[in-house]
């Protein structure tokens, strides 16, 4: 079978990033506070498949086995999911300054988690409360929309804007009452973003999200190319506008509320990440989703490597990541311009 190029280009990077995240995957084991040598880390994970006697103190095992996996894991999921439903998000509303949270599932998680704080809340309260009331903005976005019987697609960025601003508001005024000592700082080191808290749990649940929501998208690759060209154009080949729509919005929805729920706000992952993977995946949905999973989860593991390995202090995940996405988000406008 003879390939074209972008196909060829497609295979050597999604090989090469399969490599990338594999290496780095193990690297994340030896970074950290606590150093640990590379032969300790392989012994203990062996230890969970296979009889190897101890011989590290229970410590250290701690550390790999609740800590440094469960956060690897996480900023594998996360960064694919959120790459991925930016990707599917820009897709569908044919707008490339589109990311996860148009509909405000952001705005509507943050509001939830701090309003669970200010009740001095459990961390599993805060993250069902976060993931509940992300769920609810999106849906009042979508009723919004639908309300004046119709859900095109500038009716639900501007229901999203809406949704968003309604949100905002009452975040402020949840931090408006919450403890300056205690809980002010909380909210807002959870609004920053990041993985320190994430564990196994957390892990479990997210996976089979992550897989169900990519699986649908798969199997309806076919509709979103062609809803990508245009409503007309779909409706004209037979396409279920509104039916391929909702799913798109469901699975990225999910994807987006549940990585929020877990790890607070990450920024610019979801809007950069997709414009890099069309660079070498084309314009091909199945071929985009896929590379843009492995640029996400590499990126975002590559930043919690670095936060966790420069200062003593950590610095919030969505900070660095809103740093280096900048910059990159600019360079790329440029190049498009030149292009």
């Amino acid at each position: 079978m003879k390939y074209t190029k972008t196909e060829r280009k497609f295979f050597l990077w999604m090989s090469l990033l399969i490599v990338l995240l594999v290496v780095l995957f193990f690297l994340s084991f030896l970074i950290g506070s606590y150093s640990i040598e590379p032969q300790i880390v392989w012994d203990v994970i062996r230890s969970r498949f296979m009889n190897v006697p101890a011989y590290w103190e229970s410590a250290i095992e701690k550390i790999i086995l609740q800590v440094r996996i469960p956060r690897v894991l996480l900023a594998i999921l996360v960064g694919g999911s959120l790459s991925v439903s930016g990707a599917s998000y820009q897709t569908l509303f044919q707008n490339p300054m589109v990311s996860p949270d148009i509909l405000g599932v952001s705005a509507g998680a943050g509001f939830g988690a701090a309003l669970a704080m200010v009740r001095e809340g459990s961390w599993a309260q805060i993250q069902f409360s976060a993931l509940f009331f992300g769920l609810i903005a999106v849906g009042i976005a979508y009723f919004i929309s639908s309300f004046y019987g119709r859900t095109e697609i500038t009716t639900l960025v501007l229901s999203g804007v809406i949704v968003s601003s309604l949100f905002q508001a009452l975040l402020s005024v949840v931090k408006t009452y919450a403890d300056t000592d205690s809980q002010l700082p909380s909210i807002t080191f959870w609004l920053m973003g990041s993985l320190g808290k994430g564990d196994m749990t957390d892990v479990m649940f997210m996976l089979p999200v992550t897989i169900v929501c990519m699986l649908i998208l798969f199997l309806f690759r076919n509709q979103i190319d062609v809803l990508a060209a245009g409503e007309a154009e779909a409706m004209a080949m037979g396409v279920n506008v509104k039916v391929i729509r909702m799913i798109v919005i469901l699975t990225s929805t999910l994807m987006t509320v549940v990585s929020v729920s877990i790890c607070g706000i990450i920024g610019w992952v979801g809007m950069v990440v997709p414009h890099i993977s069309r660079i070498f995946a084309g314009a091909r949905y199945a071929r985009l989703i896929a590379l843009s999973f492995l640029v996400g989860s590499t990126f975002l593991l590559l930043m919690d490597n670095l936060i966790r390995g420069v200062g003593e202090v950590e610095l919030p995940l969505g900070v660095l990541t809103a740093l280096v996405g900048t910059p990159v988000f600019a360079l790329l406008l440029i190049r498009s311009r030149k292009e």
